[in-house]
């Protein structure tokens, strides 16, 4: 996910060192300028965080905090997409990809003062793949059975070995935040460069400085430059733009299209796009065995030829025109082209034939009477797509949807809930017929999305946790995800996880519609931001940036 925010380069002669060094010191990473800032940063979440356990994170709020405290072994730049050291020196992957060892810092403290070591490494992996504590972080490491196993060799010395090979290994320990194995305080003992210090359910969130934090910057002094972080709770996202625009806010993650363009108009310098991100936004219909929906409406969603004919059916073009104002991409499938290295070539996105979409369906036995589409036994074809209440977009999308469905003769009824009533739905009690959301990615490694590929996965949301696969692609699927996992030969990974897409666009479990681009605002009393494409987009670098006096 990075962000195309282009950096001058500057060739400065010998003679010239005191104009070199100011202005390096105006340069992107603060330098004099920032020297003297700090302040509070202030931006919203846009829900209630779960839970403040790094190791049981499954939504944006979550992991917010996590990355803004959690302290980890190896840390993805999400500028450079490149792997870097952090807590950990130096490490070591085993050529049969079952084994990483890592050599630590020595000298380091949690936040309350608690010393780092490899124990607390150890502590953090045997929490991180009990099986009671059904980490979604954990899940991603889960390539094989068998115990995984902690062997440390010194303070700063540790081996972890796997029962099977676990593609990526190293990359993904960039979401295992290290928890102290000591600490009365658990998971509120942190790493990274910023700590819990107060939370007001419904309210704020409220991060500080860590002063234990190890990190200096090029000048020697200690990171972070900023003294705090306020998270206010806001799902409004009307109000959240309001209060940008008033300077009681100082960013804006993701930032709605409708809103890009009005700022564009007025504040062109506050506003990034940096193309299509890895967010992806899908419709799929409920596939479970046991949800409390009619037979014969079962037999149409559980139709490979229904579903495809129902993404042809549907205009992306349209979608992204008209709902994201031009700033989104028809999607291709699972995974955006804005992944470079992952993203299957091959694939294009769905051309938009309502005629073809009617072909498809009257092979199966549909037929049109009086501009009502009928399914084989006359049951008019009928369903209800449920989206969250209060995402504009999203119900902007449902209602296009729905038009173009009624052009091949289908009704569609749209219905928006509250997102705990919806989520209640599409994992509790399985009453829904067809659900529009989407799918937000933090991990540029397929590895990332086990926990939605994989038929036995909670995240399978067409079919959910399935004993054995019901159905063959998706026994291939579960197959190459498996294989690709299990490699430690990059190219095997990627024909595997490319015939997985494959299978995905052909099979349409998920009718992936558009990948959002990132947008994002940042006021200018920030100092250090540059936008990018992975998540988090704009305080990737929190420990960098610094707010001045508005």
């Amino acid at each position: 996910m990075k962000r195309k925010e282009r950096q001058s380069e500057m060739m400065v002669a010998p003679c010239w060192k005191a104009i070199a060094a100011a202005i390096i010191c105006l340069g992107s990473l603060l330098g004099c300028a920032t020297a003297q800032a700090s302040g509070e940063l202030k931006f919203c979440l846009r829900t209630e965080p779960k839970t403040f356990n790094p190791l049981k994170v499954e939504d944006e709020a979550s992991g917010t905090i996590r990355y803004l405290t959690g302290g980890v072994l190896v840390r993805v730049n999400r500028q450079s997409q490149e792997l870097e050291p952090e807590l950990a020196q130096t490490w070591k992957l085993s050529k049969d990809g079952r084994q990483i060892s890592f050599h630590l810092r020595s000298g380091l403290s949690f936040s309350d003062g608690t010393t780092f070591s490899a124990e607390d490494v150890a502590y953090t992996v045997q929490q991180l793949m009990d099986p009671a504590l059904h980490s979604p972080t954990g899940d991603a490491f889960r390539s094989g059975t068998g115990n995984v196993e902690t062997k440390i060799l010194s303070p700063t010395q540790i081996s972890i070995r796997f029962p099977a090979p676990v593609a990526g290994l190293d990359r993904l320990f960039d979401q295992v935040a290290i928890l102290s194995g000591h600490s009365p305080k658990k998971e509120m003992a942190v790493l990274g460069p910023f700590m819990v210090a107060d939370y007001k359910a419904g309210s704020t969130v409220l991060l500080k400085r860590n002063p234990n934090y190890w990190k200096s910057d090029e000048q020697g002094r200690k990171l972070p430059y900023l003294d705090s972080i306020r998270l206010d709770i806001q799902p409004n996202r009307d109000v959240e733009m309001l209060r940008f625009k008033r300077g009681e806010l100082d960013l804006i993650n993701s930032l709605d299209s409708e809103y890009f363009d009005k700022l564009a108009t007025t504040s062109p310098q506050l506003v990034h796009d940096a193309g299509a991100s890895l967010d992806s936004e899908q419709l799929w219909f409920n596939e479970v065995a046991k949800s409390p929906i009619p037979k014969y409406k079962k037999a149409w969603f559980h139709s490979a030829n229904f579903r495809r004919a129902i993404s042809e059916a549907i205009n992306r073009e349209d979608l992204s025109r008209v709902v994201f104002h031009g700033h989104a991409q028809p999607a291709a499938g699972p995974f955006s082209p804005a992944n470079k290295f992952w993203f299957n070539a091959k694939l294009k996105p769905q051309t938009y034939s309502p005629d073809g979409a009617l072909k498809a369906l009257q092979s199966d036995g549909f037929r049109m009477e009086n501009g009502t589409l009928k399914d084989k036994d006359g049951n008019e074809v009928v369903f209800s797509i449920i989206t969250n209440a209060g995402n504009k977009y999203r119900e902007r999308m449902a209602v296009l949807i729905q038009e173009d469905l009624q052009k091949i003769g289908i009704h569609v009824n749209v219905v928006t809930l509250d997102f705990p009533s919806l989520i209640e739905r599409m994992t509790q009690s399985f009453d829904y017929e067809a659900i529009l959301l989407g799918l937000t990615n933090v991990d540029l490694d397929p590895n990332g999305e086990m926990n939605v590929w994989l038929s036995s996965s909670e995240n399978h949301q067409w079919n959910p946790q399935q004993k054995t696969p019901e159905t063959s692609w998706e026994a291939e699927i579960d197959r190459q995800m498996r294989a690709q996992a299990s490699s430690s030969d990059l190219k095997k990974r990627k024909e595997a996880f490319d015939r997985v897409q494959e299978i995905v666009v052909d099979q349409e479990p998920f009718i992936f519609l558009i990948n959002k681009n990132a947008l994002s605002a940042v006021s200018t009393s920030v100092h250090g931001a540059a936008p990018v494409i992975l998540s988090p987009q704009t305080f990737w670098n929190a420990e960098r940036l610094a707010v001045s006096a508005k």
